[in-house]
């Protein structure tokens, strides 16, 4: 597909190493690969046409459907579960949202698929009045897909560019997608919920999450390090379910602003038998809140396309001697390793989460170079949300 891979992995790793001058060339670790089609989990699919003849996909500048039910970035269980979705549309008389007329009901359908085959389907809707039709027509559409495990409806009435809104309404019984990613530890054992965040591509994840554990085992500081690892922006939780399940420095918390993340995050814990305490608040919030002499040796941080910005300034002054940083936006993420001038990056590694894009997930891992602790009275004073 276009560019022929390896060039794209030479590429990526030349535009993460200019992105970020201050990581040493020495400490970058190979680029984490996994297939160069197929490898997406989840289909995002605008839908619009008819009843009769709907197309998934996108949408041209007038505003018309552009079908994409085989686009090749796809995984092939998606490209399967398409059309039958595209026909459910007309069994269950689901009008597709017209934007330029601002009329209809469907907007978009989500679908993800697990490791497994396991599927969940969303279908975003402007109001609730095809829930029925929905649930009615449940069981055909479980015939159709023998792999659905979750299927559930999301109100989303504004007439903006929003993908789902805030209320989801449940269509089967079962409201989990069990997601198993392969690590060196075992199966790293992942809860999704509707509306929750997962890696877009579960082969580079696994490798993402494996990394990060290896590197806090193998750190050479180890030895000194306070105890406690914190998960702050941990989602459902991958980050800290690894370091649990790699018997890193516990104990292992996990913070997140999302009530339904940190429900499946508990909900796999308690599955894969993981001692890790989840909580639902402000991560930055949450630290800032801290004693000094509850400061974690180790802080994990997954954050939005933002970065952690002020974040920056309560590690400075904290008792946290080493930080994993895993980032979707090398700009964000410069940026913050700018704003951390006392810490030394000691191992850096692309993960080409989205092949055929210039699009990386970049982790790096920093340890304190201007002493091994910080702490002391008034020190989280220093960081203010």
């Amino acid at each position: 597909m276009g560019t022929p891979y390896a060039e794209q992995v030479h590429d990526v790793a030349a535009m993460a190493s200019q992105a970020l001058p201050s990581v040493p060339p020495e400490v970058w670790e190979p680029v984490a690969t996994g297939p160069e089609s197929g490898f997406r989990n989840k289909a995002k699919m605008v839908v619009a046409g008819t009843v009769e003849q709907p197309t998934l996909g996108i949408l041209d500048p007038a505003g018309r459907g552009i079908d994409l039910r085989d686009c090749g970035l796809h995984d092939p269980r998606l490209v399967q579960a398409l059309p039958v979705l595209a026909d459910h549309v007309g069994l269950a008389g689901l009008v597709p949202y017209d934007v330029p007329a601002r009329r209809g009901e469907l907007k978009h359908v989500l679908v993800t698929v697990a490791p497994d085959g396991g599927l969940m389907v969303r279908w975003v809707l402007r109001s609730t009045e095809a829930l029925l039709r929905l649930r009615k027509h449940l069981p055909a559409l479980r015939a159709a897909l023998p792999d659905l495990v979750v299927a559930s409806a999301n109100i989303q009435p504004a007439h903006a560019a929003v993908l789902e809104g805030p209320e989801e309404h449940l269509l089967t019984d079962h409201g989990t997608l069990g997601i198993a990613l392969p690590t060196s530890h075992g199966p790293l054992r992942l809860a999704l919920r509707p509306g929750g965040f997962l890696q877009t591509n579960h082969h580079v994840a696994a490798q993402l999450y494996d990394t990060a554990a290896r590197w806090m085992q193998e750190s050479g500081r180890s030895g000194r390090l306070r105890r406690g690892t914190w998960d702050l922006y941990c989602g459902v939780g991958g980050f800290a379910l690894a370091t649990a399940a790699a018997g890193a420095l516990a104990p292992v918390v996990g913070v997140e602003s999302s009530g339904e993340a940190v429900d499946a995050a508990r909900e796999a814990a308690a599955g894969g038998g993981l001692d890790v305490e989840f909580l639902h608040a402000d991560a930055g919030a949450y630290a800032a809140s801290a004693a000094p002499e509850d400061h974690p040796g180790t802080v994990v941080v997954n954050p939005p396309r933002r970065g952690i910005g002020e974040l920056t300034t309560w590690l400075t002054g904290s008792g946290v001697q080493r930080l994993v940083y895993s980032s979707c936006h090398l700009g964000s993420l410069g940026a913050d390793l700018d704003r951390l001038p006392g810490w030394t990056v000691t191992r850096a590694r692309v993960f080409d989460m989205f092949p055929q894009t210039a699009h990386v997930e970049t982790m790096v891992l920093l340890e304190r170079s201007d002493g091994p602790d910080r702490s002391g009275p008034g020190r989280r004073e220093a960081y203010a949300m």
